[in-house]
């Protein structure tokens, strides 16, 4: 995905940058590096520390939040237009999960000096995301709130 435009619209569809404007977009677009990961590869594992952030452009990505990180008990799968790894880069702590390759995945990552750079440079990147991500734990407390009525 090496066309710019390509990736400013993929970008304005993923989860973490939905909510940025699609001006601001371009400098994230143009700041992100493409990889590859082979099945049965892990990214990281639990427990490390992580400078990236990664977004599935193709393939699939098995989460597991086990203390072993050889275990393959997923809690949710990533795949195209899905991000993983941010946590880490706006916590600082290590990884909360392990990432395991399901099947070969092409992925655009985002390494943390330079997500920083670029929200020190246009600080309204940080509020897109910030909107993003609070989205993203209303979205969570709606579906807690069905499974405990569904309990009820």
């Amino acid at each position: 995905m090496t066309d710019l435009f390509e990736r400013i619209l993929f970008l304005k569809k993923t989860g973490i940058f939905s909510e940025v404007l699609t001006d601001d977009l371009r400098y994230i677009a143009q700041a992100l590096e493409e990889d590859m990961f082979h099945a049965g590869e892990r990214v990281f594992d639990i427990n490390e520390q992580g400078d990236y952030l990664y977004i599935v452009t193709k393939g699939k990505i098995g989460i597991s939040i086990d203390p072993d990180p050889s275990k393959q008990r997923f809690i949710v799968f990533i795949g195209p237009g899905e991000a993983f790894g941010e946590m880490n880069l706006i916590d600082h702590l290590p990884r909360s999960a392990t990432a395991h390759v399901i099947e070969d995945t092409e992925v655009l990552t985002l390494e943390k000096s330079r997500l920083r750079g670029l929200l020190l440079s246009y600080p309204e990147i940080s509020f897109g995301m910030m909107r993003a991500l609070s989205l993203r734990i209303r979205e969570g407390h709606a579906r807690n709130v069905l499974i405990q009525k569904s309990k009820e």
